[in-house]
């Protein structure tokens, strides 16, 4: 399993995500899923991906190798609804392709979550669904999330709103992939983390977290005992 999330602000947008995949309980190992797809001062495409590790692995594959072919690629479209439109179909044909080839139940059903900004219009942000669909962030919810999003969800509603800072909502992320490692062994160590400032068209405010990362140890730690503290003062129930 994974867990990533993405939040576009108004000053851009944060993404971050684990690298645990499980495949059972002697099957754990690390994948990185934050892809970067720059073109230096014109555009900056960002991929999550979580799902049928064989399936992201070959869309994310054949994004790479179709990026200078005569095929609708990544670098040839002029919109970010475009570059989720491209994901989606690709996502898709890997489904269909692989699915024809096995016998069973396995479940090849992968989510993206799409976003940067081209050169032209706002940063965007698209989740792309196991089916190839998908659906744009808005002001009004300004975060998706995919993987194992239930531990790390009630900390994003309470705090991100559009107007969040980027360094917040890095922040936040962040706590939100700490609760997450606390509660579920599928997820973990290390983290990808981007900050994306808007008209910045690239991808160099990358950072890896480890199990060594002292600033992150630090951000659980705090807030474990600033949750702990809040449960002490609350008042005690009269019944």
């Amino acid at each position: 399993m994974t867990y990533c999330v993405a939040m576009r602000l108004e000053q851009g947008l944060v993404f971050a995500a684990d690298s645990r995949t499980n495949a059972g309980v002697d099957q754990i190992a690390t994948f990185r899923k934050l892809h970067t797809f720059p073109v230096s001062g014109e555009r900056l495409v960002v991929l999550l991906s979580a799902g049928n590790l064989a399936t992201t692995q070959s869309v994310v594959s054949l994004l790479r190798m179709r990026l200078d072919s005569d095929r609708p690629n990544l670098n040839g479209v002029g919109s970010l609804y475009d570059v989720a439109a491209i994901v989606g179909a690709t996502s898709r044909e890997v489904r269909q392709r692989d699915a024809g080839q096995t016998q069973g139940s396995v479940d090849f059903g992968s989510s993206f979550i799409v976003g940067g900004q081209i050169r032209g219009e706002a940063p965007r942000l698209f989740l792309v669904y196991p089916e190839g669909n998908f659906i744009e962030c808005t002001a009004d919810t300004p975060y998706f999330q995919i993987g194992e999003t239930k531990y790390g969800k009630p900390i994003i509603d309470r705090v991100v709103e559009y107007r969040t800072s980027l360094d917040d909502g890095i922040k936040c992320a962040l706590l939100s992939i700490d609760s997450t490692l606390r509660s579920n062994l599928s997820v973990g160590l290390p983290l990808d983390v981007l900050k994306y400032p808007r008209d910045s068209f690239d991808d160099h405010l990358h950072y890896d977290v480890d199990e060594h990362h002292q600033g992150f140890r630090a951000l659980g730690e705090a807030w474990s005992q600033a949750l702990r503290g809040a449960f002490q003062a609350m008042p005690d129930m009269q019944w």
